[in-house]
C-alpha cells in the first residue's frame, strides 16, 4: 500500500527547508523499501510549524512540525509513516487552536490539496461556482455578488459587485479582467499563499468575472519577487486551459475566456490599479488621474475589472453556496471573512481567516500569542507600511472596515505587524515618509516633494532641533499629502505618521535620551 505524505511547496516552507525534507524522506523511504507518495501542498498557514510534514492514516492526516532533513531518518525509524508518537508529532493540524477557531472560506483548500491537481480541486468543492455561473445571466451573477457584500480585499474595500456592474453596463467590443497580485505591503503574504496553494480558485474566480461582465481576456499581474507564485500560476493556467476551464466554450458553455500571467518589475506603486494598468501596457508604472475609472476606460482604454487575488478567489464560494451563505458572516457593512496575516514580533505568525468582527486584541494576544520576544506589545500596524499604528488602548477595535476608519486606521490587505516595547515610534514615522519618497512614482507634487520634506523634518525632530515647530510642519505636510495626492501612496502615508505622533507623542520629544542610548 502506498503511504501518502504531504509536504508544503509554499515559498515560506521552502525557505526553511521543505524541499530538502521532501528529498530526504524520498531517499529514506527508498532505502527502507517503503512505498510512499509525496504530495507538495500549499501551506496551512501557521509558519512556526514549518516545515510541516503530514502523513495520511486511518485517523486522518497526522502532522509532524518543524521537521528538518536531519530529523527524517529518526522519524521514519520511530514509525512516523504510520502516525506513531514522537516529540514532533502534533496530531491532526486542524485540531490545533490556531486552525480550529478559523472560518476558512477563501482558504478552505490551502494546505490540504495538491495545488496543481484539478481532480483534487473538484473533490474539495472546486468548479461548483463556475458550473452555476454558466447557468445564469451576467446580471444575475453580478447581483449575487452585490448581495454577498464582498468588498475589495486589496485595501480600498470598494464593493466588488458594484465595480462589476459598472463594467458590464459599459458598451465596448473588448473588456478585460485584471487580477492585482502585486502584493507589496509589509507583513502580507495571503495573495502569495493562495496562488501557490490553490491557484485554480483564482482562475475560476476570474473566469466567472469574465462571464459576468462580458470579458474574454484576463491577466494576473504578479510581483517579480514571487517566483514560486509565478511558476504555480503559469502551470495552473496551462492545466486549466487543457481541461476546458479556459479558452473557447469554458466549462461546457458558450462563453470564451482566456488569461495569462504577467510579471511586474518591482515597483510598489504598481499595486495601485492605474499604475498597474500602465505597467501591463508596457509603460512605466505611473498613476493615472481619475476619472475615467478603469471600469469604464481601463486596460488599453477598454472597460476593465481590476480586483485583488483574495476578492477574485472568494467569488467561486459565493456562486457555489449563494450570497446569503457568505453574507451571514461578518458585521455591519463588512461581510464575509478576511484572511488576516500576522507578522512582525509575534509568536504565532501566519494566516488566520475569520469573520469580520474579531477584535484587534484577540488577534494579537490570543491568536498571535503575543510577542515572540516575550516583551510587552507596544504597537500594532494594520494595513501595510501605510497603515496606522494602534496602541494597546485601541485593542478593543473590531476588525472591520468601518471600525478601523472610525479610529483613523485602515485594514488594507489585512496585514497585522506587531512591535514590542523596544520600538521607537519616531523612527517608524520617519520610515513611512522615507518609504513614500523612495516608492513615489513622482507624478504628483504632494507625494513626491511632501515625503522628502517629511524625512528631512522628522530628522530634525529626532535630533531634537526646534521640535514643536518641526512637528507642526510634519502635521501640515501630512494634511497636504492626504488630501492632495493622486493615489493612496501619498494619501495614506499620513496614517502611520500621524498615528505615531498621536498615540506615542513622547517618542518625538526624547532626543537626548535617544542619543545617550545610541
Amino acid at each position: 500500500m502506498t503511504i501518502r505524505v504531504f509536504i508544503p511547496g509554499d515559498a515560506g516552507a521552502v525557505a526553511v527547508g521543505a524541499d530538502e525534507v521532501a528529498a530526504a524522506l524520498a531517499e529514506e523511504a527508498r532505502a527502507a523499501g517503503i512505498d510512499i507518495a509525496i504530495i507538495r501542498t500549499g501551506s496551512r498557514g501557521l509558519f512556526p510549524l514549518e516545515p510541516l510534514l503530514e502523513v495520511e492514516t486511518p485517523e486522518g492526516r497526522i502532522g509532524y512540525a518543524t521537521v528538518y532533513p536531519r530529523d527524517v531518518k529518526a522519524l521514519v525509524a520511530a514509525g512516523m509513516l504510520a502516525g506513531a508518537p514522537h516529540e514532533k508529532r502534533i496530531g491532526r493540524p486542524e485540531e490545533l487552536p490556531f486552525f480550529k477557531r478559523q472560518t476558512r472560506l477563501t482558504f478552505a483548500r490551502c494546505g490540504i490539496t495538491d495545488p496543481l491537481s484539478l481532480d483534487d480541486y473538484r473533490a474539495h468543492g472546486g468548479m461548483k461556482g463556475i458550473e452555476r455561473a454558466v447557468s445564469l445571466t451576467g446580471t444575475a451573477i453580478i447581483e449575487e455578488l452585490v448581495a454577498s457584500g464582498l468588498r475589495g480585499r486589496g485595501g480600498a474595500g470598494f464593493p466588488t459587485g458594484i465595480k462589476w456592474r459598472t463594467v458590464a453596463a459599459t458598451a465596448a467590443p473588448q473588456k478585460y479582467v485584471v487580477c492585482n497580485a502585486d502584493e507589496g505591503d509589509s507583513g502580507t503574504f495571503a495573495d502569495r499563499m493562495l496562488m501557490e496553494g490553490d491557484p485554480f480558485a483564482l482562475i475560476e474566480g476570474m473566469a466567472i468575472a469574465g462571464i459576468a461582465v462580458g470579458a474574454t481576456r484576463g491577466y494576473v499581474y504578479i510581483r517579480s519577487e514571487y517566483p514560486h507564485a509565478v511558476a504555480a500560476m503559469e502551470k495552473a493556467v496551462a492545466i486549466a486551459r487543457g481541461a476546458g476551464l479556459l479558452g473557447h466554450g469554458i466549462a461546457g458553455s458558450a462563453h470564451a475566456f482566456d488569461m495569462e500571467v504577467r510579471v511586474g518589475a518591482g515597483a510598489y506603486v504598481c499595486g495601485e490599479e492605474t499604475s498597474l494598468l500602465e505597467s501591463l501596457e508596457g509603460r512605466r508604472g505611473i498613476v493615472r488621474a481619475k476619472p475615467p475609472l478603469p471600469a469604464i476606460s481601463g486596460l488599453f482604454g477598454k472597460p476593465t475589472v481590476i480586483n485583488n487575488v483574495l476578492s477574485l478567489a472568494t467569488v467561486p464560494f459565493i456562486l457555489a453556496e449563494g450570497a446569503r451563505a457568505y453574507a451571514d458572516f461578518g458585521m455591519g457593512r463588512s461581510r464575509g471573512t478576511m484572511p488576516i496575516q500576522l507578522a512582525g514580533n509575534v509568536k504565532n505568525g501566519g494566516l488566520f481567516e475569520t469573520a469580520f468582527g474579531i477584535t484587534l486584541g484577540e488577534l494579537v494576544d490570543d491568536v498571535g500569542g503575543g510577542t515572540e520576544s516575550g516583551r510587552p506589545v507596544r504597537a500594532v500596524q494594520v494595513g501595510g507600511p501605510l497603515g496606522a499604528y494602534f496602541p494597546r488602548a485601541l485593542f478593543d477595535t473590531p476588525f472591520d472596515y468601518e471600525s478601523f476608519a472610525a479610529r483613523d486606521g485602515l485594514i488594507g490587505h489585512g496585514g497585522v505587524v506587531v512591535f514590542d516595547d523596544t520600538v521607537d515610534m519616531a523612527r517608524q514615522a520617519r520610515f513611512a515618509m522615507e518609504f513614500c519618497a523612495i516608492e513615489s512614482c513622482g507624478k504628483c507634487t504632494p507625494c513626491r516633494i511632501g515625503s522628502t520634506r517629511g524625512v528631512e523634518t522628522l530628522d530634525r525632530v529626532i535630533a531634537g532641533r526646534d521640535v514643536e515647530r518641526n512637528l507642526a510642519i510634519v502635521e501640515d505636510l501630512c494634511h497636504t499629502m492626504k488630501f492632495g495626492s493622486l493615489c493612496a501612496l501619498g494619501g495614506f502615508t499620513p496614517y502611520p505618521v500621524m498615528s505615531a505622533l498621536t498615540h506615542f507623542p513622547d517618542d518625538f520629544r526624547r532626543a537626548p535620551a535617544r542619543e545617550a542610548a545610541e
